[in-house]
């Protein structure tokens, strides 16, 4: 009988305890403290390694944003204890405590590295994470994984990622020994403890639940959950961005991309006649003709006054690589950061008060040279179905007049699918990485230096026999991360500005390989009689972060150099512009009739007063835009209700929140733009068969 119970007690020794009710409340209570701990951690993290953005903030606004963020913790503890809630409602499910602490191991341990990642992440994009992180995914594996590896410090991530990931699973072994139920497996076998009843439990659940789902809204409000805009809460955007949660934000992007409704396009609001005549009325001149009006929202004939055009017949469009507006001297820079631009601004027409439309190279191409806005959902253009319609950009126009084509690029053409999305606009002659011979530098990740793109550019313009014109497309690429330069750099690099340091060096090069290129421009025959189209694809953050946008990363400079443009047009112009208005402006300047439906304006054709506008929208998937007009910037979000800003650009870069009377007149032009110029995507009728009539 001895013999009987030993072997009994060996046997329920062997076996997990049965917990408690009490004792499983106990443990996901302090598993789900565990994580917020570590949330909050990282998003300290976070605060110091961005601290240089953080200025004269006052420490109880840093406070605020950190107190928001704890709502939005709330939301992933609660996630990632659903397991463990639903356990309470199975005596058997309560008792598999391994599986809880493998499952929370590894669900907390990838949080973790998401914050860790994002730590970078948002030090270049100025955002949490978003549709940005599943687009490098989808690119080229090698290349993503070479920029990585060389422009930031991923071993030390992994280092402390595994460390952090050891710390959590000893933490929650912990917790599960502390919390089993007292008395051992000996009040267990002796029956003195048993689980709670099932209608016990049942209740208890439903009260756990209950707090669960409030806890997951992070509001008692009606209506949706809490959103983004929540977090919004004070004069600080790096502030109300600390207090967003960086897994939360990739979730929401991933529904957006991923889900069958496409649920980042802008939806309608505006009954469909009255949205297209507004931007007709936004768009239209007295030098444009409505044509195909019951098909197409802005096809038009436009033919500019002969007195605005200029003596050329080559365009050639240089896209520089993260040339920020808030660094280039002619734009107010003290830095001398850009100081062959700046001499070049002496000679060509500035535009003081240009922006680009994305803030990812992919938006500055398409905008840029197809004259197609950066719209919610179809911020990658070029990789969607609808990337394939024909559009009424330069390739189209020039192509129609017979001009030959050269796009000239440091790096890969299958890099953001351009070979495929411009052959189909119409180019025909791309350059890329595996075309250059014995170049001076070449980097493991995106190919030649600028030197090297610009000194073939020039040879591919000057070798051209003249007989017919020729439009040419030169990007630049050393400006980017991982910013591999030559060794021997023939500029100095740039001190005392803290991490932007390198970023500004990279910069600085760019712009001495620029000046380089129009020093051997000049000597050739086709310099005399070319336009010059310099813009930046996008700028890129700073210290400050001006508007929920983050302005920094749309002001870019645009000028254009050609004979007699600044006797005929002067030297600075202040009317707002984007890239979208570029393809237009070129095409007022060499004159003639033009069928097109761009999606901008000539920016020297404008009435007298008209100060521009142009809508702009970050990468990602968030449905947050900005309508740019004259010295203000009316910014909307589906989770936000829209702001107005005076905005100041130049050395005394500020925004500054305003009431405004005719706030309500401009979201409805912001809001008919993006609706009609989605539609005319999605119908096919964005674009014009040929560039000039038949």
């Amino acid at each position: 009988m001895a013999n009987t119970d030993a072997l009994s007690q060996q046997r329920a020794a062997s076996r997990p305890l049965q917990p408690t009710l009490k004792s499983h409340l106990a443990y996901t209570l302090l598993c789900g403290l565990v994580i917020m701990l570590m949330l909050s951690l990282v998003r300290l993290a976070l605060l110091v390694y961005n601290s240089d953005m953080i200025g004269d903030t006052p420490t109880s606004t840093v406070a605020e944003g950190f107190l928001n963020g704890l709502r939005f913790d709330l939301r992933v503890v609660v996630y990632l204890s659903i397991p463990l809630l639903l356990a309470i409602l199975s005596a058997r499910a309560m008792a598999a405590r391994g599986l809880f602490r493998a499952w929370l191991t590894i669900a907390s341990s990838i949080v973790m590295f998401l914050g860790l990642m994002e730590m970078d992440f948002y030090r270049e994009f100025h955002q949490r994470l978003n549709g940005l992180v599943f687009q490098y995914v989808k690119e080229d594996p090698k290349t993503v994984l070479s920029m990585l590896w060389y422009g930031f410090p991923v071993v030390r991530y992994l280092l402390a990622w595994a460390f952090g990931t050891w710390l959590l699973s000893l933490l929650f072994k912990g917790i599960d020994r502390l919390t089993r139920p007292a008395g051992g497996y000996e009040s267990q076998v002796a029956g003195t403890r048993s689980v709670a009843p099932w209608y016990v439990r049942g209740v208890v659940f439903f009260m756990v639940l209950l707090v669960a789902v409030i806890a997951a809204r992070g509001t008692l409000r009606q209506g949706p959950p809490m959103r983004w805009g929540d977090a919004f809460t004070t004069d600080s955007n790096f502030v109300n961005q600390l207090g967003l949660n960086g897994t939360l934000t990739l979730i929401d992007a991933a529904k957006s991309r991923f889900g069958e409704d496409r649920a980042n396009i802008w939806k309608s609001t505006i009954e469909q006649g009255l949205a297209t005549q507004t931007v007709r009325d936004m768009l239209l001149t007295a030098n444009d003709k409505l044509v195909d009006a019951d098909s197409a929202a802005v096809r038009r004939d436009f033919t500019p006054p002969a007195d605005n055009t200029l003596p050329i017949k080559n365009v050639v469009v240089i896209l520089m690589e993260s040339f920020a507006g808030h660094s280039v001297g002619a734009l107010g820079s003290p830095n001398n950061i850009t100081p062959y631009f700046d001499k070049l601004a002496k000679e060509g027409l500035l535009f003081d008060r240009f922006f680009s439309n994305g803030t990812h190279t992919h938006q500055g191409m398409f905008a840029t040279m197809a004259c197609y806005p950066n719209l919610p959902g179809f911020e990658y253009l070029m990789q969607t179905p609808e990337g394939g319609h024909k559009l009424s950009g330069l390739p189209a126009l020039l192509s129609a007049r017979d001009y030959d084509d050269v796009y000239v690029y440091n790096g890969d053409f299958a890099w953001d699918n351009q070979s495929g999305f411009f052959g189909n606009q119409g180019m025909t002659t791309f350059i890329g990485r595996n075309d250059f011979v014995n170049p001076v530098f070449s980097d493991p990740t995106w190919g030649v230096s600028d030197q090297d793109m610009f000194d073939r550019g020039n040879e591919e313009l000057a070798k051209h026999d003249g007989k017919k014109p020729i439009y040419a497309l030169l990007q630049t690429l050393s400006n980017h991360t991982p910013y591999a330069l030559p060794k021997d750099l023939p500029v100095e690099k740039v001190t005392g500005q803290g991490r932007l340091d390198e970023h500004l060096t990279a910069m600085r090069y760019s712009d001495w390989a620029l000046g380089q290129f129009f020093e051997k421009a000049r000597k050739e025959p086709y310099f005399k009689e070319t336009l010059f189209v310099i813009v930046g694809d996008h700028g890129f953050g700073n210290h400050q972060q001006v508007t929920e946008l983050d302005l920094g990363r749309f002001n870019v400079p645009l000028l254009l150099i050609a004979p007699g443009i600044q006797e005929k047009f002067g030297a600075v112009n202040h009317t707002v512009g984007t890239q979208i208005d570029i393809v237009p402006t070129i095409m007022g300047r060499l004159g003639g009739e033009t069928r097109h439906q761009c999606w901008g304006r000539d920016l020297l054709n404008l009435p007298a007063g008209d100060q521009g506008f142009g809508m702009i929208k970050p990468s990602g998937s968030e449905q947050i835009v900005g309508l740019v007009k004259g010295d203000r910037i009316l910014i909307e979000s589906k989770d936000m209700s829209p702001r107005m800003y005076r905005y100041e650009l130049g050395a005394n870069f500020k925004a500054e929140l305003i009431e405004a009377p005719d706030q309500t007149e401009l979201t409805h032009k912001l809001e008919s733009f993006i609706q009609t110029a989605t539609k005319s995507l999605l119908d096919n009728t964005a674009g014009v068969v040929h560039g000039t009539p038949e």
